[in-house]
């Protein structure tokens, strides 16, 4: 990639992403629209990049900072608060859409390995979209969004063993419950440090100077993922267990600060660069298993939120409210997608099959989830219209008879 090439690059993403948030959408489908616009696969017209060594690098620093931001976001009080909709929620939600997930996998793959990553990608919905969603439409505050909140962080647990296992799974049994060993070691050794070394990073972390604080979390996070590839799991792993490591340090919010222009910037480059590997030829041949996707995505995260809902004591209108915020699919998708890609027990038809499938897919949830999740509160007046009041007689309110 040559600096007019980034250049273009850029400016394309800018005029994308504004015109995403004006229809009030995420801007992660219209990374992705980019990639595949001005990427070496069809259309040829708008080709302009080819995938490089440069965008391959780009592509990996942008997985650690979306994943480093997620860890920072995952501390344990708010896993302690989530309470009861940690359980129950998050168990409901994982049986239904996991159990979806792996029926499109089985059905696109057959029992393989590729089944079970498309079965994660499809079960984990975006917690970039569903936040935004709540912030945009003043839903922050709404009693269901605990319920919501509580599903993400379980999704988030779940898919940090499938970060895992894409990267280095699908060998044999010994070797794959040797991976899931390590996964397992790891993420609880970085919990651990979460809970006990909290204080003593703090008092590091003031004494440093400002310059040594910031060259201490790259350190920090780049060693992670460097010890995570070294353990043969997948370096996003080790991003989101550096970002879970500092979570619970009172400089949380400065690293937020400071760091979020690394992840916009690395973040929208890495959706970009995975449009690049959307081929959209194989529409012709996973076009079907793409809409099968979508519609049982949608109907999944539905049904499934609503009964947690319901069974966690909210109301019909509350639970299909939380069921509306997370349709939209994205980043754990992509990431899942791409991180699988390099996997040697995935062949090279499957790679090209699932990335297709992965970023289409993004693009349709995304943006049906978020029209959703708008329309959200008009669709529960009609799907469950209040009650007719009674007259203080014991009629129903409404014009006398004559």
């Amino acid at each position: 990639m040559t600096l007019t090439q980034l250049a273009v690059t850029v400016a394309v993403l800018g005029v994308l992403g504004l015109v995403a948030s004006r229809f009030g959408l995420s801007a992660i489908p219209a990374y992705l629209l980019a990639g595949l616009l001005l990427g070496p696969n069809q259309p040829e017209l708008t080709s302009f990049i080819e995938p490089s060594e440069v965008t391959e690098f780009v592509a990996e620093l942008g997985i650690i900072f979306l994943l480093f931001f997620l860890g920072l976001e995952f501390t344990l009080d708010r896993l302690r608060r989530s309470g009861m909709h940690l359980g129950v929620g998050g168990t409901i939600d994982f049986v239904v859409n996991a159990g979806l997930g792996l029926i499109v996998g089985v059905v696109a793959f057959g029992f393989s390995f590729a089944a079970l990553i498309l079965a994660g990608a499809i079960y984990v919905s975006s917690s970039a979209v569903a936040v935004k969603g709540l912030i945009d439409f003043r839903r922050l505050a709404d009693d269901e969004t605990d319920l919501v909140l509580a599903i993400l962080i379980v999704e988030d647990l779940a898919i940090a063993f499938v970060l895992a296992l894409a990267g280095g799974g699908g060998g044999g049994l010994e070797d794959s419950l040797a991976l899931a060993f390590k996964a397992i070691t790891f993420i609880v050794v970085a919990l651990a440090a979460s809970r006990w070394l909290a204080r003593p990073i703090d008092r590091l972390l003031e004494w440093m100077p400002r310059e040594f604080f910031l060259l201490f979390t790259f350190a920090l996070v780049i060693g992670m993922s460097a010890i995570s590839h070294w353990l043969g799991l997948s370096e996003a792993i080790g991003a989101l267990m550096a970002g879970v490591v500092l979570s619970d340090t009172t400089a949380r919010h400065e690293l937020e600060e400071r760091f979020l222009s690394f992840r916009d910037v690395f973040g929208a480059l890495f959706f970009f660069v995975f449009g690049l590997s959307i081929d959209v030829e194989a529409l012709d041949s996973v076009g079907w298993l793409i809409a099968l996707a979508v519609l049982l995505s949608v109907v999944g995260k539905l049904v499934g939120t609503y009964a947690a809902g319901r069974v966690g004591g909210f109301t019909k209108r509350q639970s299909l409210n939380a069921g509306t915020a997370l349709i939209a699919r994205g980043e754990f998708t992509v990431i899942l997608a791409q991180v699988a890609a390099t996997n040697p027990a995935i062949s090279a038809s499957a790679e090209r099959d699932l990335v297709a499938i992965a970023g289409l897919y993004v693009l349709a949830t995304a943006v049906i989830g978020v029209v959703f999740m708008k329309e959200s509160k008009r669709l529960g007046r009609w799907l469950f219209p209040a009650p007719p009041r009674l007259a203080p007689e014991g009629g129903t309110h409404g014009p006398r008879a004559p």
